[in-house]
């Protein structure tokens, strides 16, 4: 009986000589890589080329430093929910009541600041209090009393809407002290000496640069210590290459106007930490638990209950920082203020990579998917585009980023 010793190019371990990416060059690894990793990179590559796309039909516009600014700026409330809308998927739940919720921190704030002359540090604390004693009654109700989310969250948001209504009278109320506008509008302050650029957001951005890439070696070594699959190593420089140019491009940007927005740094925070939380801490390794296979989870000894009550404790808590930067922007509080934001959270959520069965999901794709729909946002109103078409296309890129994500399982057969 006859033995076949050839060796077929598929066995050599992806990226190293001998395999077929060898062969093909360095295009043919990206093409690899691309294939193998699609579902980490292709809303990235996606946020580029629309980036790209609206530079040009705007231009330049997109780009000009106080646009870019302003980007940030207005889009900060969406990043912040989304964040917490991840974990909220992940854990194989919904919330949709963080838009109302939103409107009443916000009415909340202005009644204590306004109306009582509470100073702003203690609103702001107090209001935190309140949003996570919101979300957390809304855990209680889903995760011990097995009222579905959609369910519990629904009457949220109904209940909300309903107080920011009585507390407000109906009314607008504001203007909001100094220091709480300026967690919606202000700049880090310039140091150092007089330069074209503003120093301490070069700094800043040199920091990122440097945490960065420490952080995706990291990952690789363990990946590869752990015996598990990495992209090929010119991949990955030429992932190291991207993230860098980009990170570079947009502290450049922003060093050139005014430097770097206040709620930019709360934003690095909150993606650093839930990053972190997601990653390598357990309550992360248990929210993935319960949303991917629940029975399992529960074998294991995931104390699931107390799991999705801590997820929708920690929504309210991040809805009621996004009702404070919403509310300090507009620098009042008013009774329509978070109209449709839970369906900007959600949708940038999906857009960045969650499943609709939990389970899957990155803080980083939440904050991919928020920037997708701001750049989508920004761009059609450079453009001149109406509200109507907005939503049209905004709607398609949500459907498209669903669509997706349902030919990749099919695909993989999961």
């Amino acid at each position: 009986m006859s033995t076949d010793v050839t060796k077929s190019p598929a066995a050599a371990p992806p990226g190293k000589s001998g395999g077929p990416a060898a062969d093909g060059g360095l295009l043919q690894l990206v093409l690899d890589g691309l294939r193998r990793n699609m579902r980490q990179y292709g809303m990235l590559i996606a946020l580029g080329l629309i980036v790209a796309l609206f530079a040009v039909w705007t231009d330049g516009d997109l780009l000009l430093p106080r646009n870019v600014s302003n980007l940030v700026l207005q889009n900060s409330y969406v990043l912040i929910l989304a964040i917490g809308m991840m974990l909220v998927i992940i854990a194989g739940h919904i919330d949709l009541s963080v838009g109302s919720l939103t409107a009443f921190i916000g009415a909340f704030a202005a009644v204590l600041t306004v109306q009582h002359d509470v100073s702003w540090p203690v609103a702001v604390v107090l209001c935190l209090i309140v949003g996570a004693i919101a979300g957390s009654v809304q855990g209680f109700f889903i995760a011990y009393l097995g009222i579905p989310s959609f369910i519990a969250t629904l009457a949220g948001m109904l209940i909300f809407r309903g107080m920011t209504e009585i507390f407000l009278e109906g009314q607008t109320l504001g203007p909001f002290p100094d220091g709480l506008q300026k967690m919606g509008n202000g700049f880090l302050p310039e140091v150092g000496p007089t330069t074209n650029y503003h120093n301490i957001t070069l700094l800043l951005g040199l920091a990122v640069i440097v945490m960065v890439v420490l952080q995706e070696v990291r990952d690789r070594k363990r990946q590869q210590e752990f015996s598990l699959d990495v992209v090929p190593r010119n991949l990955f420089l030429l992932k190291i290459v991207a993230i860098v140019a980009a990170v570079l491009t947009v502290t450049m940007l922003l060093a050139s106007y005014k430097g770097a927005p206040i709620i930019l740094l709360v934003l690095g925070a909150l993606v650093v930490g839930y990053g972190y939380i997601m990653r390598n801490a357990v309550f992360g390794r248990h929210i993935y638990a319960i949303g991917g296979n629940l029975p399992a989870a529960k074998l294991s000894g995931v104390k699931d209950k107390k799991v999705t009550f801590l997820v929708f404790l920690n929504m309210g808590a991040l809805a009621a920082l996004a009702g404070l930067v919403v509310a300090a922007r507009l620098n009042a509080a008013g009774p329509k203020a978070g109209l449709n934001f839970e369906l900007e959270a959600i949708a940038s959520a999906f857009i960045g990579g969650a499943s609709m069965s939990g389970g899957v999901g990155t803080v980083l794709g939440a904050i991919i998917g928020g920037l997708v729909l701001g750049v989508l946002n920004n761009g059609m109103n450079l453009l001149g585009v109406g509200s109507d078409w907005q939503q049209v296309i905004k709607g398609m890129a949500l459907l498209a980023a669903v669509g997706f994500d349902v030919w990749n399982k099919r695909k993989s057969g999961s």
